[in-house]
């Protein structure tokens, strides 16, 4: 997703883009999976995502944890300040922390593993061991543990610390990683406060391991993830043809709103607003403004990212409205496609498990210029966020690398949107140049092979 400023204009949407919004009603006799529940019902989304959430915490922590040489991981937080990590260790009927927060995770060993804890927050669906107050409360003739709160869960905290006795405890602060800064300063001066000197002395950085902990997918999440890209290409597919633009008459606008509108309809979000942008020739971005008629001869764009399950695709495509008498687009139109696929075969080569995101990005331009490509690489992961956790392979405006963010390595069990752009003359145009942004997803499996989520486009959409 490349980010721009857009002037809002008032939206009119023309009758092409209207008539083809089908919200279906709810009923309880929709199937589970209908055109309108791609993904089937909320309760067997929630169904599947509490899988996903068991097998990470099952398989990545104790990995990430003994890489990283921690031995336990402390994460406070409270409601409505939650730390980045929290995505990756909420269950899916949790929409924010309860109250404060306290999840520890204590590795205890290969044989007995990593102990999961909660003070407060519950048990996420079973995957935490809630650890209570001794304090006891009547609740309605019943004498129960209270519900951690306030100071009590500091005091907690250092019980559950004193009879770990961890060599280090990680906690989540970073100058680097945004996804590794969660720790507010408030709950580290409380947490400080109460463990005193000697725990606070062996308290550590667990930068990698709260960005690789977010970045770490299971392998039915790649099997719903191609599910969603698919989607994604579908809702393109009709945004660039006649059932949405009619040459003339239809804004940009217009087709971003539809875009945007088409996955509420469908119960579903996405984590950026769409755009929609047109080259013309022998027009510049200026002359064209915010929001121009699309008309027939222009070249289309788009940045399109669909949001379910807490899982996002960044999608961006090419289309070309044809002029009255063609058939397919002009051969140069073509060629600059294809160039641009060629650089993205260049990326999808060099991003292997163990490289760096600034080493990616390094050999890949260099035989990007070695082949006579005029292109700009900023690729970044993908997941539980949009713009994921994991090592940037350049932006934009960094093409020389990025220090911190692009030194984190690439690691199996991950995801990444590959975008980028390359520029072309294109002959039918008088030798205009255009510029062909592609991005599409791509999945590195357990044993760090690449593969695309879905497909990427070869092919402009065309509007006929």
């Amino acid at each position: 997703m490349r980010t721009r400023l857009r002037l809002l204009a008032p939206l009119m949407l023309s009758t092409a883009c209207a008539s083809v919004s089908t919200q279906t009603p709810e009923s309880p006799a929709v199937p589970a999976k209908s055109p309108a529940r791609p993904f089937g019902t909320l309760r067997e989304q929630a169904e599947r995502q509490q899988a996903w959430l068991r097998e990470r915490l099952d398989t990545a922590i104790p990995q990430l944890m003994r890489r990283s040489g921690v031995d336990m991981w402390v994460i406070p937080m409270r409601e409505y300040n939650e730390d980045p990590v929290f995505k990756a260790l909420a269950a899916p009927t949790t929409f924010a922390a309860r109250r404060r927060t306290i999840y520890v995770f204590f590795d205890r060993g290969p044989e007995k593993g990593v102990e999961r804890l909660a003070l407060g927050g519950g048990s996420q669906g079973g995957v935490f061991v809630p650890r209570r107050s001794e304090r006891q409360v009547d609740r309605g003739g019943a004498n129960r543990q209270a519900e951690l709160w306030g100071p009590d869960q500091w005091l907690v905290l250092k019980q559950v610390i004193e009879e770990r006795q961890p060599r280090s405890i990680a906690i989540d602060v970073s100058r680097t990683f945004a996804f590794a800064d969660g720790l507010s300063h408030g709950e580290y001066e409380g947490m400080a406060e109460a463990l005193g000197p000697p725990w606070t002395q062996r308290f550590k950085p667990a930068e990698g391991l709260a960005v690789d902990l977010l970045a770490w997918r299971v392998p039915d999440e790649v099997r719903f993830f191609e599910d969603e890209t698919k989607l994604a290409w579908d809702i393109i597919g009709t945004a660039f043809s006649r059932q949405v633009i009619t040459p003339g008459v239809t804004r940009v606008q217009d087709v971003e709103w539809w875009m945007r509108q088409r996955l509420t309809d469908l119960g579903l979000d996405t984590w950026f607003q769409p755009s929609v942008e047109v080259q013309r020739q022998g027009a510049t971005e200026a002359s064209l403004g915010d929001n121009p008629i699309i008309e027939r001869g222009d070249v289309l764009h788009c940045d399109f990212g669909v949001t379910a399950l807490r899982l996002n695709t960044d999608t961006q495509h090419m289309g070309y409205v044809l002029r009255e008498g063609e058939t397919d687009a002009p051969a140069g139109l073509k060629a600059a496609l294809a160039t641009s696929n060629r650089l993205q075969d260049i990326v999808f080569e060099e991003l292997r498990p163990g490289r760096t995101g600034n080493e990616v990005l390094r050999t890949s331009r260099q035989r990007m210029t070695d082949a006579g490509i005029d292109g700009t690489v900023y690729s970044h992961p993908i997941g539980l966020h949009g713009h994921g956790a994991g090592p940037m392979v350049g932006l934009w405006d960094r093409q020389e690398g990025v220090p911190g963010n692009g030194d984190h390595t690439v690691m199996p069990n991950e995801w990444f949107s590959i975008e980028l752009q390359a520029t072309s003359p294109v002959p039918e145009w008088n030798g205009q140049r255009v510029r062909f942004a592609l991005e599409e997803d791509v999945v590195l499996d357990a044993q760090g092979t690449v593969h695309w989520a879905w497909k990427r486009q070869t092919d402009l959409h065309l509007v006929r």
